[in-house]
């Protein structure tokens, strides 16, 4: 049986080295934990197979400190190789039904959607939650396709499976996307790029918090 149930996927935090402006990445990463972050996202497109695997090992030694699941993106060899709690692939990455087979039931299956289609397609396939977006135009993934706030809540209104909700989320337009029904939001510049990441995350938790306990 999968653990979706047992995740908080409210503050998702996705890293990306680039950002750190020289900033040590497992501190970083503590700091966004320690001000809140609830699940860890490493993805580190650019960094060869060992230099990631050395990488992850480090950082899952963080997040097991704070008792937070550590994802890995695309990198299945990786995710096993470390004992993360799960995968996070894309469209273009390994088929979300074969990495299902191989990721094992044990383990956190999430799959990047920029449609309804490719959400519903997922949810077949077996993955355990949905990352869609992006939702605003975001600097730290190129390629992405803007679904924009309709095309958030056309999938959290169809699929059963948690949504996290991705691209250019900042503090400014937060609520916009909570409103949304999903279940949590994945953020990269919105603390990554802040000169206190811990105090970034934290506001970004009682943000958060305070949307959830108005909701209920």
């Amino acid at each position: 049986m999968r653990r979706e149930a047992a995740i908080d996927y409210s503050l998702y935090l996705v890293t990306d080295s680039g950002l750190l402006a020289g900033r040590d990445f497992c501190q970083s990463v503590a700091a966004a934990l320690r001000g809140g972050v609830s699940l860890v996202q490493l993805r580190e497109k650019d960094r060869g197979t060992r230099d990631f695997f050395e990488l992850a090992v480090r950082v899952k030694a963080v997040t097991d400190h704070y008792g937070v699941p550590l994802i890995i993106n695309d990198r299945l060899d990786i995710a096993l190789a470390v004992d993360a709690a799960g995968l996070h692939i894309g469209q273009e990455d390994l088929p979300a039904g074969l990495a299902r087979r191989l990721l094992g039931s044990g383990k956190i299956l999430g799959v990047s959607a920029g449609t309804l289609d490719e959400a519903l397609a997922a949810e077949d396939a077996g993955a355990d939650y949905l990352g869609i977006g992006a939702v605003f135009p975001t600097g730290t993934k190129q390629d992405a396709r803007e679904v924009g706030l309709a095309g958030l809540r056309a999938v959290t209104a169809r699929v059963g499976l948690p949504v996290v909700a991705i691209g250019g989320i900042q503090e400014q337009n937060l609520q916009s996307v909570l409103e949304q029904e999903v279940a949590g939001v994945a953020l990269v510049s919105a603390i990554l790029c802040q000169p206190e990441i811990e105090q970034a995350a934290r506001r970004l938790r009682g943000l958060v918090d305070g949307w959830r306990n108005l909701a209920v």
